[in-house]
């Protein structure tokens, strides 16, 4: 038995809060359903309160992938119960934590009283809605089934929640190791090495070569480091502002693709958003080059959305879509295949949503595989450096006790 936090609400609207004890979420939920409650939120966390949520460590002034989702998840909850959109709008006014995304969905209930659609309602804030939310919302709402697409909505931005999560969580680690190893080094060469440099100095002995170089090295690092330090930072923002002009960004991105191992990873990590993403549109009824077009502002890599382009002629003369992926020669032949397996088929966006899940799954195991070799690769370079500044040090050491016996 664990204790699980939910939030839910009563038939006439009202907001509750608290917890319960059982085996897992659903059993939760169907206890709250029997009590006469419509469950909103179910987790094993409890809420942080609200004057946590305010600090500015926090960045409340934006709204995060994780706050979207959840509105997106409350919102389809609400609508699957039969409650109506200006309703649930208003009961996702008092739930909702974010100040900023609060600002934005009281907005959006004032929207939809003066008459506006709920999709022009989202397309004024494009900042928190993005151009995908808005097309799939505004096929809902011709379709007449926005509580189906704010369903899929829900499981589109989890999923791709989870796909950036493995990512950041699985680089956290060796990240970690990276700094902790450079400021060793730096505390060695800055702090350390100058003490015996001035003891071997007093002393007047030849020292071995390896030694002098790394009190040179040690010297250099005490009175240039801040340079070092200083044209990084430059060369970092060259290279930043460098990539802003279209040429420059389209050279470095075929240059990553072509990378040993780190591009094919990139290039799988924007397979799985592309067929994921296109997938979504088409299940929910979005015409097909309207669907392609916002599929192709979505990926963030140019020379993989050049490619596109060429895909996106090909669908417009009719060619479909896996024969211009196939002639783009930059996706991965699984993919193609499965592409023209879903046409064949004519079901091309369950194919697709089906390929996004094949290339999350790869991401994953590439990156397990990756961080295997990463992890002791950063420990064993850090230590051999480390070690190389000790044996320097004792080389010192025991050729001066050497002379002197």
């Amino acid at each position: 038995m664990s204790e699980f936090f939910y939030k839910a609400t009563t038939l006439d609207g009202k907001l509750l809060e608290g917890s319960l004890d059982a085996a897992n979420e659903k059993v939760v939920s169907d206890r709250l359903q029997q009590m006469g409650y419509l469950p909103l939120h179910i987790g094993t966390q409890a809420p942080v309160p609200s004057a946590a949520l305010s600090l500015p460590l926090l960045r409340r002034n934006r709204v995060s992938r994780k706050h979207l989702l959840l509105f997106t998840r409350e919102l389809s909850t609400l609508l699957q119960s039969g409650s109506p959109l200006d309703r649930s709008l208003t009961l996702l006014i008092d739930l909702t934590d974010n100040p900023v995304l609060k600002s934005v969905v009281r907005q959006l209930s004032k929207d939809l009283k003066s008459g506006k659609s709920f999709s022009e309602a989202l397309s004024v804030h494009p900042k928190v809605f993005p151009k995908l939310y808005v097309n799939m919302v505004r096929a809902g709402e011709m379709g007449g089934f926005l509580n189906e697409v704010c369903e899929r909505l829900a499981q589109f931005l989890e999923a791709s929640e989870n796909l950036r999560t493995t990512i950041v969580n699985a680089m956290i680690y060796p990240a970690l190791l990276t700094v902790v190893g450079i400021v060793s080094i730096v505390i060695l060469m800055a702090f350390v090495i100058p003490k015996f440099t001035q003891i071997f100095q007093d002393m007047g002995r030849a020292l071995p070569l390896a030694t002098v170089i790394l009190m040179n090295v040690s010297a250099f690092t005490t009175h240039y480091g801040w340079m070092v330090v200083l044209g990084m930072i430059v060369l970092i923002w060259v290279w930043r502002q460098s990539l802003q002009t279209p040429a420059t960004r389209l050279a470095w991105d075929r240059w990553i693709l072509r990378w040993p191992v780190l591009g094919d990873l990139f290039l799988k990590i924007e397979v799985a958003r592309f067929a994921r993403t296109l997938g979504t549109l088409l299940q929910s009824a979005v015409p097909m080059m309207q669907a392609f077009n916002v599929v192709r502002e979505i990926v963030g890599n140019t020379a993989l959305a050049q490619k596109l382009d060429a895909v996106g002629a090909g669908i417009k003369k009719g060619e479909g879509v896996s024969k211009p992926v196939q002639q783009a020669g930059l996706f991965p032949p699984l993919m193609t295949h499965l592409l023209e397996v879903g046409e064949e088929t004519g079901k091309l966006d369950t194919m697709l949503l089906q390929i996004g899940d094949i290339y999350d799954g790869e991401v994953r195991n590439a990156l397990k595989n990756m961080l295997a070799l990463l992890e002791p690769s950063i420990i064993l370079v850090m230590g051999l450096i480390i070690g190389m500044i000790v044996l320097s040090i004792l080389s010192a050491i025991l050729s001066i006790n050497q002379v002197q016996f």
